[in-house]
C-alpha cells in the first residue's frame, strides 16, 4: 500500500526551507511543534479574522500577512484575543507570519496557551506561500518503495524492474559505463507530485551505492565520477525485463502502447525478454532513445505501418481486371 507520510510543524522547521530562502522562527507555542500539517495548501487568516472561521479547514497552516496584522492593529488587545481564539478551535497546526510587521503579542499568547506554534519569516506573503506549498507537497506526496534500478537516460528517467537476479544491477553498470546517470540501485523510493509526475530517488543510506553479484557493494560516484549518479529522477518510462520463454509470442512491431500504473500515474512500458546472447543494456538504451522519439511524435513502427498500408491502396486498382471496352464486345458478337 502506498505509504503517505505525515509532517509535523518541527519537521517543517527541520527541513530544508531555509535552503530555498525561507528562513523560519518560532515564536511562541514550541510545545506544540509535533502537530501535524496534512495538507500542502495554504490558507490566510482574512476571512478567518473578519468572522468567517467557518471557511478554515483542519490541517492547513494559516498565513498571516501584512493585511492581516493592519487589520489586527485596528482593534483594542481584548478584541485581538477574540478573534485569534476564533481561529484556534479549527485545529489549525501552526500560524506563520510573514514580512518585516511583527504579530501583535495578543495573537501569539493565544496561539501559545492552545499549544499551536506561532512561526515567522521575513520574506513576502506571495513568496512565502509558493515556497511552503512546495515544500509540503514534496513531504506530503504519496510513496511507495519499489525493487528496481532507477536510470537517467539521455535525459529519460528509466525504471529497470524484474525479478531478482535477472540483470537488472549489470545492466546499470553496462549502461554507466555508456555515459549514463545511476539514480537508484535495487530500492527506488517514488512519490507522486501533482496530477501526473513520479518522481524516484534513493534511500540516503544506499545512495550511490550498488550490489553486483560476485563482486559485492560497490560507489559508483567514486568509481565513475559524480557525473555518473543523481539525486533524483522524473519517471517516465519503464523497462521490465522477464525471462525468455521458448515458445512464448513476444512483440515484434510495437504498434500498440503499453503502460503500467506507478501511484495511480500511467507510465509507457515496454517488456524486455532476456536470453544468452542478448546485450540487454543496449535494448535498454535503444528502447529509451524510442520512447524519446515518441514523445517528439515520432513513432517508427506506426510511421511503417502507415506507408505500407499507402502502398496496398496505390496497387490495389490494378490488380482487378479491366472492364471490356463496348466495341470489343460487339465484334465478340
Amino acid at each position: 500500500m502506498p505509504d503517505t507520510p505525515s509532517v509535523t510543524v518541527a519537521a517543517l522547521l527541520g527541513s530544508r526551507a531555509e535552503a530555498l530562502g525561507l528562513r523560519l522562527e518560532v515564536l511562541g507555542g514550541a510545545a506544540g511543534l509535533d502537530r501535524p500539517i496534512t495538507s500542502p495548501h495554504i490558507q490566510k487568516t482574512g476571512l478567518a479574522f473578519a468572522g468567517y472561521e467557518e471557511y478554515l479547514h483542519a490541517g492547513r497552516v494559516l498565513v498571516l500577512g501584512e493585511s492581516e496584522v493592519r487589520f489586527l492593529e485596528r482593534h483594542t488587545p481584548a478584541e485581538r484575543s477574540a478573534i485569534a481564539g476564533r481561529t484556534v478551535a479549527r485545529d489549525t497546526p501552526c500560524i506563520l507570519s510573514t514580512g518585516p510587521s511583527p504579530v501583535p503579542a495578543e495573537v501569539v499568547t493565544v496561539y501559545a496557551e492552545a499549544g499551536v506554534p506561532t512561526l515567522h519569516t521575513t520574506a513576502l506573503t506571495g513568496v512565502t506561500i509558493a515556497r511552503l506549498t512546495a515544500l509540503l507537497e514534496d513531504g506530503l506526496a504519496e510513496r511507495r518503495m519499489l525493487h528496481a534500478v532507477l536510470m537517467d537516460i539521455l535525459g529519460l528517467g528509466v525504471l529497470i524492474t524484474g525479478e531478482s537476479g535477472i540483470g537488472k544491477s549489470e545492466c546499470a553498470l553496462d549502461l554507466i559505463c555508456r555515459g549514463h546517470r545511476l539514480v537508484a540501485d535495487d530500492t527506488v523510493e517514488v512519490r507522486r507530485r501533482a496530477e501526473s509526475v513520479i518522481i524516484g530517488t534513493c534511500p540516503e543510506l544506499t545512495r550511490h551505492h550498488m550490489e553486483l553479484r560476485g563482486l559485492g557493494l560497490v560507489n559508483v560516484r567514486e568509481l565513475f565520477g559524480i557525473a555518473s549518479v543523481r539525486s533524483s529522477k522524473r519517471v517516465e518510462f519503464v523497462v521490465q525485463l522477464e525471462r525468455w520463454e521458448t515458445g512464448r509470442a513476444y512483440e515484434r512491431l510495437g504498434l500498440d502502447d503499453a503502460f503500467t500504473e506507478i501511484l495511480g500515474v500511467k507510465v509507457p512500458l515496454v517488456r524486455m525478454p532476456v536470453a544468452p546472447g542478448r546485450s540487454v543494456a543496449t535494448l535498454v538504451e535503444v528502447a529509451a532513445r524510442n520512447q524519446l522519439l515518441r514523445q517528439r511524435g515520432f513513432h517508427a513502427a506506426r510511421t511503417l505501418a502507415a506507408r505500407l498500408d499507402e502502398q496496398l491502396r496505390a496497387v490495389q486498382p490494378s490488380d482487378q481486371p479491366a472492364a471490356p471496352d463496348e466495341d470489343d464486345a460487339l465484334e465478340g458478337e
